[in-house]
């Protein structure tokens, strides 16, 4: 699968996958920032990436983020869209500082995966009842759930 990005900058690096058994991209900060105390921060990557028609690019955290810097993924993980690809819609990394003490990151460190994964839009069809006969339990539980 061959994918279109364009750099903002010359000098940002071209996404590349770091060993060959790897599933994903690495992503890195295209600018030196500093991210406050349990603050919340965009750090841009410098890269438009055009997501291919039947995927959707998937962020998350590499695994040594939090370990090593403190950060975390504020959202849990970015989804990016197959139609954010204009000529100002540059891949962003949104980071939470969850320690007491600023957090320093310098231009190309990296911070974030990406993935192609396969997707397919859903068509909504309402009902008149819900389909199983019995619950299953209770929010983020199967506790009593028999089938």
């Amino acid at each position: 699968m061959q994918i279109k990005f364009h750099k903002l900058s010359p000098e940002v690096p071209t996404p590349v996958y770091q060993t060959d058994g790897a599933v994903a991209f690495d992503l890195a900060a295209n600018v030196d920032v500093v991210i406050p105390a349990g603050e919340v921060a965009i750090v841009p990557t410098g890269l438009v990436i055009e997501t291919p028609k039947g995927f959707a690019l998937v962020l998350a955290s590499r695994s040594s983020l939090p370990r090593k810097k403190g950060l975390n993924l504020a959202n849990g993980i970015g989804v990016v869209d197959q139609d954010y690809c204009g000529p100002k819609d540059e891949i962003g990394i949104l980071v939470r500082n969850f320690t007491e003490q600023p957090v320093e990151i310098k231009k190309g460190e990296r911070l974030a995966q990406g993935m192609f994964v396969r997707v397919e839009k859903a068509e909504f069809v309402e009902t008149e009842k819900p389909h199983a006969e019995q619950s299953r339990g209770g929010f983020g539980s199967t506790s009593g759930y028999h089938a």
